[in-house]
């Protein structure tokens, strides 16, 4: 069973998301901007990796955790990766693609532009942390109740 957190450059809004969802960030508390560079992949989403699934590890009840930059395709990029995995024989309920695409601080995106799109890194990765710290919560909400969803088919099936 396979989930996929997608967004727009699959470097910084997914990767929080299934950072979260692994347990690699906290949910019960704000992380500290150090922390952000143990996360794996975060600000490091090479564009020729785009609509390109990253796997990011397993959860606690064995769904495999994936990230998904789509850029301004997501009309493409979602019934391509469906089609994709119906040709791999994986059946479409066994996968999942969340939105990761929150309400952003413009900080974020002002320092996702510096960093992936002109290699500011040292200016833009602090400006994406200082966004995504400051609206965090919304993630956390977003996460807990991807796996609340997880749950509760789990309870169903």
């Amino acid at each position: 069973m396979k989930l996929f957190y997608c967004c727009y450059g699959g470097a910084h809004t997914s990767v929080t998301c299934a950072s979260i969802h692994l347990g690699y960030l906290p949910a019960e508390r704000l992380p500290a901007a150090s922390e952000f560079q143990a996360v794996p992949f975060y600000d490091k989403m090479e564009n020729g990796k785009l609509g390109t699934p990253v796997f990011m590890g397993r959860d606690e009840m064995g769904w495999d955790i994936h990230i998904m930059g789509m850029k301004n395709a997501k009309q493409l990029v979602i019934p391509a990766m469906k089609s994709y995995l119906n040709v791999c024989g994986i059946d479409q309920k066994n996968y999942i693609l969340v939105n990761a695409l929150v309400d952003l601080h413009p900080i974020t995106s002002i320092g996702g532009v510096a960093s992936r799109k002109f290699g500011i890194i040292s200016l833009g990765r602090p400006m994406t942390v200082w966004g995504i710290r400051k609206t965090y919560h919304k993630f956390v909400e977003l996460v807990l109740q991807v796996k609340e969803n997880l749950r509760a088919m789990k309870d169903f099936a």
